[in-house]
């Protein structure tokens, strides 16, 4: 492992007000780094750190332009504090919504600029993640998807079943990257998430860059001109960022 994933970025058309929706649904501090980007953490928390996938919002012109095939799950201790979250967040903008999910004990929801999103029923499995049990992402090839992301990142297989596997930070800590099998010729959910990844120290990210395209993976322009981060694809496609050596919030 030679990288650090640190965060999911979202794209915004209000980073402000999403921003502030977030904090809230979260409980976690909002701070911003500059014009157009505003950063979550959970309270006391010091970047970068396995505990937690930190939100990173980022303003863009046209967010329904970019299709993202990964969500949040939120993590409750109760079904009365999966019923109290859900009203909460009702109050706060966000809405239940059909996916065509059907009788499932899990709430689904949209935010305020529509991203889909999950408000779990309790499970002992995600006791110990804070506020976000996982990021899922839809895929074709859960096993390809997660072997990539093992080795990528170095985090380790806590479940593998026929559609699902999860990965965790080799620390134990943190939330869950999930990787789930959506069904043949399905098509997936626009969501504005991606994961970004932070070299270790010592390492560097130009090195980590090219292991990563060794690995499967791909730069890509997605108009983001002369940044110090560099965006790249998986083996599925998924869009990720590599951020710059010593980095804060992107």
């Amino acid at each position: 492992m030679t990288v650090r994933l640190v965060q999911v970025n979202l794209k915004a058309r209000d980073e402000v007000a999403l921003g502030r929706f977030w904090a809230a649904a979260l409980g976690w501090r909002m701070d911003s780094e500059g014009p157009g980007v505003v950063n979550l953490e959970p309270p006391g928390f010091d970047w970068p750190d396995p505990e937690a996938l930190c939100v990173d919002l980022v303003r863009v012109p046209d967010p329904e332009t970019v299709d993202y095939r990964a969500h949040l799950d939120l993590a409750t201790e109760s079904a009365a504090h999966q019923a109290e979250l859900v009203a909460r967040l009702t109050g706060l903008g966000a809405r239940t919504v059909d996916i065509g999910q059907g009788d499932v004990p899990w709430t689904v929801m949209a935010d305020p600029e529509g991203n889909v999103f999950c408000v779990l029923e309790p499970r002992e499995l995600y006791r110990d993640t804070g506020a976000v049990a996982a990021v899922v992402v839809d895929c074709a090839d859960p096993y390809a998807l997660a072997a990539f992301w093992g080795e990528a990142a170095g985090w380790q297989a806590r479940e593998t079943r026929e559609d699902l596997l999860r990965l965790r930070a080799p620390e134990n800590v943190g939330p869950y990257l999930e990787f789930f099998r959506r069904e043949p010729g399905a098509t997936p959910l626009r969501h504005r998430f991606h994961l970004d990844a932070l070299p270790l120290p010592g390492h560097d990210q130009q090195d980590e860059i090219a292991r990563l395209e060794r690995l499967g993976a791909r730069r890509v322009d997605v108009g983001q001109g002369a940044v110090s981060w560099q965006p790249m694809a998986d083996v599925a496609g998924n869009d990720f960022c590599v951020l710059a050596n010593g980095a804060g919030e992107k």
